[in-house]
């Protein structure tokens, strides 16, 4: 079974070497998922949450503006496998030609399908498998109010106020 997903925030957990690693926090089925992330694959799911535009498209924009132009779309994302603590994704599209619907599906980074969700306005699922095996309780996640950001911004990104998700 899969449970529907929001995006909780952006937040930094601590790596094996001690430095802050980026992370797409979801929450599903009462629970918080961190994904680790770079820190580009952070910036663009910041900017698709923020309807930031450029002036020309970055590009998870530019392959939404391709699959739209294509007749196209992406009608759901699904955290759907983690192996050897490795997330996994798959993208399910659609196109459309000639009033004949054809659907496809795409193997995806979790930061990548993520990015895509939020562009295509889409659903995220998470696997059953997947939260029991890397879900976290609420209160193991500790959140504090920043006005800085997470981590540094895109170039000409502006300031605003975001959570910033800690691991204890």
């Amino acid at each position: 079974m899969s449970h529907e997903a929001e995006i909780a925030g952006i937040g930094v957990g601590v790596g094996p070497d001690g430095d802050e690693v980026p992370a797409v926090i979801l929450r599903a089925r009462e629970q918080l998922l961190p994904i680790f992330v770079t820190r580009d694959q952070a910036n663009s799911v910041r900017m698709g949450l923020s309807d930031r535009v450029f002036e020309r498209p970055l590009t998870h924009d530019l392959l939404v503006e391709m699959v739209t132009e294509f007749g196209g779309a992406v009608d759901g994302v699904r955290i759907d496998d983690l192996t050897d603590g490795t997330f996994y994704a798959k993208i399910d599209a659609e196109s459309y030609d000639a009033g004949q619907s054809r659907e496809f599906v795409f193997d995806a980074r979790p930061s990548d399908a993520i990015a895509l969700a939020i562009r295509f306005e889409c659903p995220i699922t998470v696997a059953d498998e997947v939260l029991d095996a890397a879900g976290q309780p609420p209160d193991s996640i500790e959140i504090e109010s920043r006005s800085d950001g997470v981590f540094p911004h895109s170039p000409g990104e502006e300031d605003r106020d975001e959570s910033d998700f800690r691991y204890r």
